[in-house]
């Protein structure tokens, strides 16, 4: 079952400061896996892309983008093309100001890891508050390099079928013994927001 506890350590964001709280679904995840993450409304592109890829559990070894459903604009990093815009200059309440705004975020060009980022909510931060902070969430994250969802589906029923001829492979792909030590439905939220803690504290930009 999901942890649903909030931790509310020191305030990183002052009082007043507004924050918005996201909804980031990985996109044809069946059963759905998601993540509810409130952050500073000022955090640029950049900082959304580590707070999503530390939230899921993803290692940041791949290449990323975010895109605008209206608009169509795209944002990644160390690229060349004009028509692809720095994420490190535009904010958050800039691209996405508003209640069921919408942010499109890929991961991982190859696998094409698509997550739908909805913002549910813009509300003032509360007293007493760390910002990043993951609420609550549903399921594992699927590992690196497993094929995109479909390829994950494949990997889970592979796992669940000890007489499958991939089965002794996958176990050694994933570094285990059985198939039980994987755990997909497993949703570690106390893990999340101590590794979300970090950005609390680093400089708006990175």
């Amino acid at each position: 079952m999901a942890n649903t506890r909030r931790a509310r350590p020191r305030s990183r964001t002052a009082p007043g400061n507004t924050v918005h709280r996201i909804k980031a679904t990985l996109r044809d995840s069946r059963p759905p896996v998601w993540r509810r993450v409130e952050m500073d409304s000022t955090v640029t592109l950049q900082r959304l892309h580590h707070i999503v890829q530390t939230a899921f559990g993803w290692e940041d070894a791949h290449m990323w983008a975010f895109r605008t459903p209206k608009s169509r604009l795209h944002y990644r990093a160390s690229h060349r093309d004009p028509a692809i815009l720095s994420p490190t200059a535009k904010r958050l309440d800039q691209i996405a100001p508003r209640p069921d705004d919408r942010l499109d975020y890929v991961y991982d060009f190859g696998d094409c890891w698509e997550h739908s980022l909805l913002v549910e909510a813009v509300t003032r931060a509360e007293p007493g508050t760390v910002y990043p902070r993951c609420l609550t969430g549903r399921r594992a994250c699927p590992p690196e390099d497993s094929g995109g969802t479909w390829g994950y589906a494949y990997l889970l029923d592979v796992l669940a079928d000890p007489s499958h001829e991939e089965h002794e492979d996958r176990l050694r792909w994933l570094g285990l013994e059985t198939a039980d030590q994987f755990e997909p439905a497993a949703f570690d939220l106390e893990r999340i927001n101590a590794a979300l803690a970090r950005y609390a504290a680093a400089p708006v930009g990175d």
